[in-house]
């Protein structure tokens, strides 16, 4: 019960805020709601942090070594986190929205912008101190909301855009900042810049789509004239040596032996070198510089993006990739990737623009997740949203593979079949369908003879029979699965027919109503209803224990009625109102414990054992039941984040106002392009002109839980995404480890050439340097007899290992043979067991991919200098050198 953690966060990829490359550029971090996700690039796979800022974040920095990431909500509230051992390092808060976010490049400093201030901290490190962080400047010399920010390469210089139209340039040594004007219209994109000559320029970018080039010319060092007094020379020289950049009064850059003196971006002048425009339709939303290449990238408010080859501005790629704003870009350490986010649709690409090719595209459900099924052996997830879309996930690596669209109102209700690769989907639209998993197409669609709107499902062990209950006519209706004809309609409930269940053990049907009764139908005899379980409250949803002997209900007054649905008695009842209290909405007028709104259950879930029961509803908790005691045995709090409402359980007085909270009051920003409806995350009405609205404010909530058929994890469909808590969530197995498994017993392995113990050792600790060492120690020739000693559950992490292994070594052959001897030996397994092994060998399937794209490239070169030689008059002896060096 207690090895349940928080695992990862699907369904929604991205909502908002910026995106950052990591782990050398082979890791994306986004933020999604109050969390952070992270997706593996390399080995096809996503992972979220356990840990949770307050509210949503809204920018997100990574260090440039890829150890540290710096998220901070839109309040202000920052948390420290070690990408390396995903674990919370330091909190802080700093009182204000942050606009821009930025470590300085050798990771040491970070610049924070809120408001018209600009602040430099010191980077805390790892371990446990009291004020963590340290406070080294501040500037406020700007007029307007700083929008972005960047570092120079040697980390004295901060350039910043404004909403005052202006470029400012602040260095470490001095409180005067430079002033550069040309823009019409907001900056929100500032990057430096080299020359080849060695001088520094800058990129200045403003939402009109305007590019301004500023190169800086250094003043020519004069020398200090001669002042008579002993004083006078004592200030000349200091001041002499403060413009120098030998003394600085806060001490944060001091001038090395051996080094030139830094440069003041006050003692020259900048210059603007040329003025171009993107003519693009749309406001420029997005944009990146990479400094290797020389390169920007643009994304526009049609969804346009554009790479330029600076600094003559030559168009490289002009693509339209949404057809929303394009809210993030950014490129990689490498500069072969961008990234782009659309927070509207909930889009995530990346994008490799020299071989123009996705590297990833996912999109998520932008409105609630309604219903979630996991498929007979758990590798699979299925979700239903009011985006009328049906997307599959692959529980895994947490990748949606396939979306189905062709609902035209909210998915209400989603099925796995069992025994055949086809899941089932209802939607208020009036449809059933059934979906394809091998073709991925829709080839069943069950009809009523008239509309009606289908909110629950149910299907019987052998998936002939499906049954759909209804909304509005209060009516089930039953197809065939085969012939896709309506074989029969089951009418007696008097109200919405939300719950519906097949019995494992026989042919018995389950509904449950908002009538107050619970009913058992005989399909296959064509008997109707033969039981009625009569309660005092409506009940809400009904669920088959999987051994078919018992059935539990929740009714709206709180309780879980758990019945024999063989003898008709009731066995027990569960109190669950005080168990699913919790969070008190911002327009209550009474705290959480006083409140009779939402203390009810409004989906349950056995697990596969039968012993456990999962229940929630519209609370931020969800109840874990021991079924034979009839007790709670722990809660678990879905998130954490304020920006929801209901997480709150106390009424803030300071949050209060005449009007009514704060937080109800709608406060439209004119300069959000989008509005009010760019911050909706969830299909909320409209209210009417001039009222209180709490279109930003959704509430937290769990529409659906499904506890996976291995009963290792359990998906709960919530108002942040799909929340996978599952019990494998430690990088490696501690039960595997003893007192013999240590880097000296793998040592001592391989001086007495005991290569298969060895690599074993290595592949129990999980070690990628020890693992690499014992790779390359084994002989060619014995390459067949370790790997066939490999054991299956070890063999993803070898995989993942080759893989990361064949990315950086000069022993291609070498390798390339442990993968022949791999797929030799284990061909079988790996067959069988593909979906485990899917991201190592999509991670493993890259790295070959890209040797071969270099390879090629090389071979193409030589080839084009050999035929060049070859050419050339034959008695040269420079020629004839050069063939022998080639040969």
């Amino acid at each position: 019960m207690n090895a349940y953690r928080f695992s990862n966060l699907v369904g929604a990829p991205y909502r908002g805020g910026n995106v950052a490359f990591a782990g050398g550029s082979a890791a994306l971090v986004s933020p999604v709601g109050n969390r952070i996700s992270v997706t593996e690039l390399r080995k096809s796979e996503c992972w979220t942090l356990p840990v949770e800022n307050g509210g949503d974040v809204s920018r997100v920095a990574v260090s440039p070594n890829g150890a540290l990431l710096l998220s901070i909500d839109a309040s202000g509230r920052c948390i420290l986190v070690s990408l390396a051992r995903r674990i919370l390092l330091h909190r802080m808060s700093f009182k204000a929205p942050v606009t821009a976010l930025g470590f300085s490049p050798d990771g040491s400093l970070f610049a924070v912008a809120m408001g018209r201030l600009l602040q430099v901290w010191r980077t805390p490190g790892c371990r446990k101190e009291f004020m963590a962080f340290q406070l080294l400047h501040t500037f406020s010399s700007s007029h307007d909301t700083i929008t972005c920010l960047g570092w120079s390469p040697d980390g004295n210089w901060i350039i910043c855009g404004c909403k005052d139209f202006a470029v400012r340039i602040f260095t470490l040594q001095s409180n005067r900042p430079v002033v550069l004007s040309a823009h019409r219209n907001v900056v929100n994109g500032v990057f430096f810049t080299e020359s080849t000559e060695g001088g520094i320029g800058a990129y200045s970018f403003s939402k009109d789509g305007a590019l301004c080039h500023w190169v800086f010319h250094p003043a020519q060092e004069l020398p200090a004239p001669a002042l008579d007094g002993a004083d006078d020379q004592g200030k000349s020289r200091k001041r002499q040596k403060e413009d120098e950049g030998l003394e600085e009064s806060d001490g944060l850059v001091r001038k090395e032996e051996g080094k030139l003196p830094v440069l003041r971006p006050d003692k020259g002048q900048w210059e603007l070198v040329k003025k171009r425009l993107f003519h693009q339709h749309g406001r420029l939303s997005a944009c990146d510089y990479h400094s290797g290449l020389n390169i920007v990238v643009a994304g526009f408010s049609s969804g346009v993006f554009g790479i330029y080859q600076m600094p003559d501005f030559t168009c490289i790629h002009l693509l339209s990739i949404s057809k929303e704003k394009i809210t993030t870009a950014v490129f990689n350490r490498t500069g072969n990737w961008v990234a782009f986010g659309c927070a509207k649709l909930g889009q995530l690409l990346v994008w490799d623009w020299r071989s123009e090719t996705y590297i990833l595209k996912q999109q998520g459900h932008y409105f609630d997740v309604n219903c979630v099924a996991y498929s007979p052996d758990s590798q699979l997830i299925a979700t239903g949203a009011d985006d009328n879309k049906v997307k599959l996930w692959n529980a895994a690596s947490g990748f949606c593979f396939v979306t189905f669209a062709e609902h035209t109102n909210a998915v209400t209700a989603v099925l796995f079949l069992a025994g055949s690769n086809a899941v089932l989907s209802a939607s208020l639209d009036g449809t059933v369908r059934a979906w394809d998993l091998m073709r991925y197409r829709n080839f069943r669609t069950f009809t009523t003879p008239a509309p009606t709107q289908f909110v629950s499902l149910a299907a019987d062990q052998s998936g002939e029979i499906i049954c759909a209950g209804t909304l509005d006519t209060f009516q089930i209706y039953v197809w065939s699965m085969k012939t896709a004809r309506l074989v029969d309609v089951l009418s007696g409930h008097e109200g919405p027919v939300h719950g519906l269940a097949f019995s494992p053990t026989d042919e018995f049907l389950a509904s449950s109503s908002w009538d107050k009764t619970v009913r058992l139908w005989d399909v296959f005899e064509g008997k109707g209803g033969v039981e009625t379980f009569t309660h005092t409250h409506d009940v809400l949803t009904v669920v088959y224990r999987p051994d078919g002997k018992q059935l539990a209900c929740s009714t709206l007054d709180g309780q879980i009625h758990f019945w024999d649905p063989i003898d008709g008695l009731l066995m027990g009842t569960i109190e669950g109102r005080r168990d699913v209290a919790g969070g008190r909405l911002m327009s209550d007028r009474r705290t959480a414990a006083n409140s009779s709104s939402g203390k009810c259950f409004t989906t349950m879930s056995y697990s596969a054992d039968g012993s456990l029961l999962l229940a929630g509803g519209t609370s931020k908790y969800i109840c874990m039941y021991d079924v034979a005691d009839q007790v709670l045995l722990r809660r678990f709090q879905i998130s954490h984040n304020y920006s929801l409402d209901g997480v709150l359980d106390f009424l803030n007085s300071k949050r209060m106002t005449a009007a009514g909270p704060i937080d109800l009051i709608d406060d439209y920003d004119s300069d959000n392009e989008a509005g009010v409806d760019g911050q909706v995350r969830g299909k909320l009405g409209q209210g009417l002109p001039g009222a209180q609205t709490n279109a930003a404010r959704p509430i937290i909530r769990t529409k659906c839980l499904r506890i996976s058929p291995t009963g290792r994890s359990w998906a709960a469909a919530t108002t942040e995404g799909l929340l996978i808590y599952s019990m494998d969530n430690l990088v490696f197995d501690p039960t595997d480890l003893d007192m013999d498994v240590t880097p000296e017993a793998i040592n001592d392995a391989l001086e007495s050439k005991r290569y298969s113990r060895a690599l074993l050792l290595a592949l129990r600790l999980n070690e990628p340097l020890l693992i690499q060492k014992c790779v390359e120690a084994v002989d060619i020739s014995a390459i067949s007899d370790v790997v066939s000693n490999v054991s299956l559950s070890y063999l993803g992490t070898l995989i993942d290992a080759l893989a990361q292994y064949l990315e950086k070594t000069p022993h291609l052959e070498f390798l390339l043979r442990w993968c022949l001897e791999l797929c030799t030996v284990h061909g079988r397994t790996i067959q069988s067991k593909n979906r485990e092994l899917m991201p190592a060998l999509k991670s493993l399937l890259k790295s070959i991919a890209s040797l071969q794209e270099q390879l090629a490239t090389a071979a193409s070169k030589n080839d084009y200098l050999l035929h060049y030689l070859c050419s050339a008059p034959t008695k040269s002896k420079s020629v004839e050198q050069s063939l022998d060096l080639c040969s």
